[in-house]
């Protein structure tokens, strides 16, 4: 006769281990995205990236203006 105990053992090997790991945190990620914190970081990280752009953006505008001055002023400096 067959004991219980050996019909509930159920053996795993390790990749079917990986795998129920990987669904749980999957499932953990997915509740967590829902959440208003996640949304309000989000919000806040896309934002602050968006800034970023614009003040390098900016900068660098800054820095084209200030060599096409110097350009134009060694220009008039070869031609006097």
């Amino acid at each position: 006769m067959l004991e219980l105990t050996n019909i509930m053992e159920v053996k795993m090997t390790e990749g079917s281990k990986k795998f129920l790991w990987g669904v749980v945190a999957g499932l953990a990620a997915a509740a967590f995205i829902k959440t208003d914190t996640f949304k309000k970081g989000a919000a806040k990280i896309i934002a602050g990236g968006l800034q970023l752009k614009d003040d390098a953006k900016e900068y660098f505008e800054t820095i084209k203006e200030d060599a096409e001055d110097v350009k134009a002023e060694n220009d008039a400096k070869a031609k006097a």
